[in-house]
């Protein structure tokens, strides 16, 4: 038998919503608000569409002052400051930062960097009034994940409404909410940070119900853009040779397919050194540059969430941090049979916990039932409460929690509640984890 919960309340009208794109050299930050559908990007310099924060911190040396974003990088030389940059890899690696003789937790400054770049969204609403927040970083893993939680944790946001993706499933809502002919077939984006490119080539599986979204990702070391530094001759070459491969690249990743539409991202675009490789891009498809594509997507999944568009309940997501299957039981209800839905496919895995309660009669046996998107055939897969107490009771009350260790593992926890007064509980608890 099972016990229903109530779920989540939907945003109120004119909540602000904002998605929050946490790069290595820099953050921006995108809004919008609930139910409209205009989704804008922040400029810190009004009246610019430089949208880019640079993600570092200054200390002035003997006092508690800290820069951040674009004053830090302008002081940053000043003899009295002790820069900190690359805020997201010192989180990473967790050691302690001794600055001015005192030691610092990078996650902490990190933490410091998005509070006070946040505070940037006041000319558009207060702080106060976010309703949903979604971090945006180039890839999640279990580390990534336990830094963002405790960033989340110290921003003191009036929300619990906070979540984590990357790159590829901001890319995904992104492209979820153009018009469909630039979807219709493979999209390309391609990101240039200056010295390494990276490529998304999303397809959809329109064969499949729902319709499955794959993202291919891949990352090319070989591109290096000259600085202003360089000679002429230099520039012109190197150039030439990044067009040459570049070019190279598109082809490959063109060849034998029906490319719809293509995006060009990063600093590494500014200057115009890919004339050769435009012009095949621009060959029976649309082009588009610019660079704060992946904030715009976080707001468009925030959106998603409470308010799906045709495109997002007709279509699916599966990256490499998203469930590749159904979790659910067959349990009665209301004197019925019936299926009750765990977890769902498609969602990521860190963002995955459900509680319910459960009633057992004497066999204390949980069966799963595992339904892969990926056309592999239903599982069932069996826990049993070894020792669990026998109270004579014709039922026992249990908490059943279900949740991801990660894309593929499953974790589950079940708490004896016991059956009233009259069959009280012992408090014990079964954990248990397996593979999908």
């Amino acid at each position: 038998m099972f016990l229903e919960r109530k779920e989540d309340t939907k945003p109120h009208k004119g909540s602000v919503f904002v998605g929050y794109d946490l790069g290595e050299r820099y953050a921006q930050i995108s809004y919008c608000f609930f139910e409209k559908s205009e989704v804008e990007t922040l400029a810190p310099v009004a009246g610019t569409k430089q949208y880019n924060i640079p993600a570092m911190l200054c200390k002035r040396k003997g006092t508690k002052q800290w820069l951040y974003g674009k004053e830090a990088a302008e002081h940053a030389g000043e003899e009295d400051l002790f820069p900190v940059e690359g805020l997201l890899a010192l989180a990473r690696e967790g050691k302690e930062l001794t600055l001015d003789g005192e030691a610092f937790d990078p996650t902490a400054l990190l933490t410091l960097f998005v509070k006070r770049s946040l505070g940037l969204l006041s000319i558009i609403a207060p702080v106060e009034e976010i309703d949903a927040f979604m971090v945006t970083v180039a890839r999640m893993d279990d580390r990534m994940v336990e830094i963002l939680l405790q960033v989340a944790a110290n921003l003191n946001l009036k929300t619990d409404r906070i979540f984590f993706q990357s790159h590829t499933e901001s890319l995904y809502a992104y492209m979820l909410n153009q018009p469909s002919e630039l979807w219709a077939y493979h999209t390309l984006v391609c990101e240039h940070d200056g010295s390494r490119l990276r490529t998304y080539r999303m397809t959809c599986n329109k064969r499949t119900t729902p319709i499955v979204t794959l993202i291919e990702e891949q990352l090319f070391e070989t591109l290096p853009i000259p600085g202003g530094d360089e000679t002429e001759t230099i520039r012109e070459d190197a150039f030439r040779l990044a067009d040459e491969r570049f070019l190279e690249i598109l082809q490959e990743l063109c060849e034998g397919r029906i490319v719809s539409s293509a995006y060009l991202l990063g600093d590494g675009f500014r200057e115009e050194w890919h004339k050769d490789s435009l012009r095949f891009l621009c060959k029976n498809r649309r082009v588009f540059q610019g660079n704060n594509l992946f904030g715009q997507g976080a707001v468009y999944s925030l959106i998603e969430k409470w308010s799906p568009s045709d495109a997002g309940k007709e279509h699916i997501f599966l990256g490499e941090d998203k469930l590749k299957a159904n979790i659910g039981m067959r349990v009665w209800r209301r004197g019925k049979e019936s299926y009750y839905a765990l977890l769902d496919a498609g969602e990521s895995w860190y963002e995955l916990h459900k509680s319910c309660e459960i009633l057992l009669e004497e066999e204390k046996t949980i069966s799963f039932v595992i339904t892969p998107l990926t056309g592999k055939n239903p599982q069932t897969k069996e826990i049993t409460l070894t020792g669990a107490k026998n109270t004579g009771a014709p039922f026992t009350r249990y908490v059943l929690e279900v949740s991801m260790a990660s894309a593929d593992t499953v974790q589950v926890v079940v708490t004896d509640l016991g059956l009233g007064e009259f069959f009280p509980t012992d408090g014990r608890k079964w954990e248990e984890t397996f593979s999908i």
